[in-house]
């Protein structure tokens, strides 16, 4: 009894064995993983980006709906600085994680410096909306308010500063994302990946 189940048992694990075999070949010149499978089909493996799928907003009347639509097409425009910003902030935290207070204060004034000559022009341009949506997409993805990020890389008197100036413009940096406020910006966001 005990080899007859040996025998099924080895039986079972060859056939798995024999069932898929493994290789690689090339397929315009990228070298690609596949298997055979047990009916003698070759398949090819290749890992493919994340995709976002959502479901359909709906919108109470048309003005919702051209205010999604300039939002979305907004959103595109500063997304890459969204991005850019938030690498470049965990960047910062990495990089003077380490270090005194002075070479802090002296990496981050040659960092401003230097950032500053690269996105300034393109910043200013940018509408208010614009700003405002770039300020919510780096708050979203940070899970921190403007003031504190501000405050942290600053100090609390220029966070104050630009607090005091956003509020001319009626930005409340001090408050930060909060989901659902505003559920048309809230699905541009939830759209796109940071």
């Amino acid at each position: 009894m005990e080899k007859l189940l040996l025998f099924i048992t080895t039986l079972l694990f060859a056939g798995n064995a024999m069932a898929q075999q493994n290789g690689h070949t090339y397929v315009d010149g990228k070298k690609m993983e596949y298997i055979i499978d047990e009916c003698g089909d070759t398949l090819l493996v290749a890992n493919l980006n994340d995709i976002s799928i959502s479901s359909p907003v709906s919108f109470d009347n048309s003005d919702e709906y051209k205010r999604y639509r300039k939002y979305r097409r907004y959103a595109v425009k500063v997304h890459p600085y969204a991005v850019e910003a938030i690498r470049i902030f965990k960047e910062v935290e990495y990089a003077t994680e380490t270090m005194k207070k002075r070479e802090r204060k002296k990496y981050l004034k040659k960092l401003q410096k230097d950032l500053k000559k690269e996105f300034a022009d393109p910043l200013k341009k940018l509408t208010k909306t614009q700003g405002y949506i770039l300020v919510k997409m780096i708050e979203k993805e940070l899970d921190t308010p403007m003031y504190e990020l501000i405050k942290d890389l600053r100090g609390a008197f220029t966070a104050s500063y630009w607090n005091t100036f956003g509020r001319t413009f009626g930005y409340r940096l001090k408050d930060g994302y909060v989901p659902g406020e505003d559920k048309i910006l809230d699905a541009v966001l939830n759209d796109l990946w940071l």
